[in-house]
């Protein structure tokens, strides 16, 4: 192992060792080419990035922090490299249509923007996630301060059904908007 990152400790987990130095080992030769393509990573894939915790593993903060700034990296060479292909305006453009994607469901009612709990008994807190969506509404209505930063940590406390908004379908909503987000830097 090479050591990318500090470790959690012996008696303490932290990411798989191996698994996150696979990883960025991807990451660093998908970066490396050239051009970005279809069969590199994507800002996208590293967010989605997971590993598995393990005793003695990496510690998760610096993990985190590494995938955040490669997230932010990627993004930006995409965004480069398509108004190069394509310019600045159809850039805009794009951009736009997929903030309006995000438009009917932040236009519902609080209480109401998205399903209950589906699978589960406990989801996401309404309120806390309306109060977010709200913040969206006025970083697009009005120009409010608002980074992607801001919305990928974004945190809700759990809550039983009545009250909860079913957690995979604001953490893809949240992934979106955090795409807008970044294209907008």
């Amino acid at each position: 192992m090479r050591d990318l990152f500090p470790h959690a400790g012996f008696m303490r987990t932290g990411y798989h060792l191996g698994q996150v130095d696979e990883f960025f080992d991807r990451a660093r030769a998908a970066y490396e080419r050239p051009m970005l393509d279809d069969d590199g990573l994507s800002a996208l894939d590293v967010r989605r990035a997971a590993f598995d915790m393990k005793r003695g593993g990496y510690k998760t903060v610096a993990v985190d922090a590494a995938l955040d700034r490669l997230e932010s990296a990627f993004a930006t060479r995409a965004r480069e490299q398509y108004v190069r292909a394509h310019g600045h305006d159809a850039w805009m453009s794009q951009l736009v249509q997929r903030a309006q994607v995000l438009y009917p469901r932040m236009r519902r009612p609080k209480g109401q923007r998205f399903r209950p709990p589906v699978k589960s008994r406990h989801g996401y807190d309404a309120r806390e996630v309306d109060a977010l969506i709200d913040r969206l509404i006025a970083f697009f209505d009005a120009g409010a301060s608002l980074t992607p930063e801001e919305l990928r940590h974004a945190t809700f406390t759990s809550r039983g059904r009545r009250g909860a908004y079913d957690e995979r379908t604001v953490d893809a909503f949240v992934e979106r908007a955090v795409d807008v987000l970044m294209g907008a830097q």
